[in-house]
C-alpha cells in the first residue's frame, strides 16, 4: 500500500484574532460552472469553461464568434477565502461562481477544486522536503532532451522518470536533435525499464509524437535548450512560446518558459509545457516507490536486512537474486541508478 499523500487541505490553520468568525455551513455553490486552469499568474488562474455555462444573449454570441475562430473561451478566476491554504495548480478542475463571462476586466472566484487524478511533484532539492506540486490530473510525462547540444543527462531524466513513478502517471522519453548524435546508445540505457520513446529530427515529421499526445493530458518536461518549445510551437501552431540558443561554450540553454501552461492540441488532448528546470529534487519520494516500479524485483527486497539502501549493500537480497538468474542485471542497474538519484547523486 502506498503511503498516504498529504496537501494543503491536511494542515489545520487558527484563524487570527482579525479574522470573521467561521461557520460549519459552507455554500454549496450548486450553480457552480465547471473550468480547467490552463494558466497561473501571480494570483490569477485563467481557466477555460465548459459549453454549458450559461451567458447573456451578446456573451454567448461572444463565445460562439471565439468557437468559429478556433479561440478557446477563457475565463480569469481568484481563489476564494473559503479555499484556505488549498493551492490550485495547472491542469487543476475547478468550480466557478461569479462573472463567468469572459469579458475583459472581469473576474470570477474558484470555490472548489475538484478531486485530483495525479499530481506531479519536486522538491527544491534533496535536503527540502517540501513538496512543490507543478501539474495536476496529467496522463503522462514527456521528459524531452536531446541527443546532442546540449549532451543528454542520464541522471535528471533518471529523476524525472521517479517522479513520474511517484505521480503514478505513464513516462514517455521524447529524443529531441536525432540528426546531430544516433539514438541507439541512450534507448539502450532504457531498455530494461521498458520506458515508451519517440525521436525526432530538428525540423523534421512529428506523426508519431502526435500519436503518443493524441486524446492525453501530457506534461512536457526537460532541461533548457532540448528544444522543448520549438516542439510546442510545431505541434501548437498558435502557442507563440519563446525559443531559446544553446550556449556554444557551456552547452547550456536559457529559460524561455517562465510558468507552465496547458495548450490544447489541434487533433485532441493537452500539451502543458513548463519551464526549463536546472534542478528536481526527490526528498519526498519514498524508496518503496521506486521499489514498487520493479515489480519484479519488488517481491525479492522483503529478504533485505532492515536499513538496506538496495544499492549494493552487504547482504542485498537483491544481489542474491539476481545471481540466481531470477532477474536480468540490467534491471537491478536501472533501479540503482534511480534510487542515487534520489539520494542526490550528480545530475550530469
Amino acid at each position: 500500500m502506498r503511503k498516504r499523500q498529504y496537501d494543503e487541505d491536511d494542515v489545520r490553520v487558527r484563524p487570527g484574532k482579525g479574522s470573521r468568525p467561521r461557520t460549519r455551513q459552507r455554500p454549496a455553490h450548486s450553480g457552480a460552472v465547471e473550468g480547467f486552469v490552463v494558466a497561473v499568474d501571480r494570483g490569477r488562474y485563467t481557466c477555460l469553461v465548459g459549453h454549458e455555462v450559461a451567458l447573456p444573449p451578446e456573451d454567448r454570441r461572444r463565445k460562439k464568434r471565439a468557437a468559429e475562430a478556433g479561440e478557446p473561451f477563457l475565463v480569469v478566476a481568484m481563489k476564494a477565502r473559503e479555499l484556505g491554504r488549498k493551492g490550485i495548480v495547472v491542469g487543476d478542475r475547478v468550480a466557478l461562481v461569479g462573472d463567468v463571462t469572459g469579458q475583459p476586466d472581469s473576474l470570477a472566484r474558484i470555490v472548489r477544486v475538484e478531486e485530483r487524478g495525479s499530481m506531479l511533484r519536486r522538491s527544491a532539492d534533496d535536503t527540502d522536503d517540501v513538496e512543490r506540486p507543478i501539474v495536476a490530473n496529467a496522463d503522462q510525462l514527456v521528459i524531452v532532451t536531446a541527443l546532442a547540444d546540449p549532451p543528454p543527462r542520464p541522471r535528471m531524466i533518471d529523476r524525472m522518470l521517479v517522479a513520474a513513478f511517484d505521480a503514478d502517471i505513464e513516462p514517455l522519453l521524447c529524443l529531441t536533435k536525432a540528426d546531430l548524435a544516433p539514438a541507439a546508445d541512450l534507448v539502450s540505457l532504457y531498455d530494461p525499464l521498458g520506458v515508451p520513446y519517440v525521436v525526432v529530427r530538428r525540423g523534421g515529421e512529428l506523426d508519431e509524437l502526435r500519436e503518443a499526445l493524441a486524446d492525453q493530458i501530457s506534461v512536457m518536461v526537460g532541461h533548457s535548450g532540448v528544444g522543448k518549445s520549438t516542439l510546442v510551437n510545431a505541434l501548437v501552431p498558435h502557442a507563440h512560446r519563446a525559443v531559446s540558443h544553446v550556449n556554444a561554450v557551456t552547452g547550456r540553454g536559457r529559460h524561455t518558459s517562465t510558468s507552465a501552461v496547458a495548450l490544447e492540441l489541434p487533433g485532441g488532448g493537452w500539451i502543458i509545457d513548463t519551464p526549463g528546470v536546472r534542478s528536481f529534487g526527490l526528498a519526498h519520494v519514498e524508496v518503496e516507490t521506486v521499489l514498487a516500479a520493479f515489480p519484479d524485483l519488488n517481491e525479492a527486497a522483503v529478504d533485505c536486512p532492515k536499513g538496506c539502501t538496495h544499492l549494493g549493500d552487504d547482504d542485498c537480497a537483491l544481489d542474491r537474486f539476481v545471481a540466481e538468474g531470477h532477474a536480468p542485471p540490467a534491471r537491478l542497474e536501472s533501479l540503482r541508478r534511480l534510487l542515487s538519484s534520489r539520494e542526490g547523486a550528480d545530475d550530469d
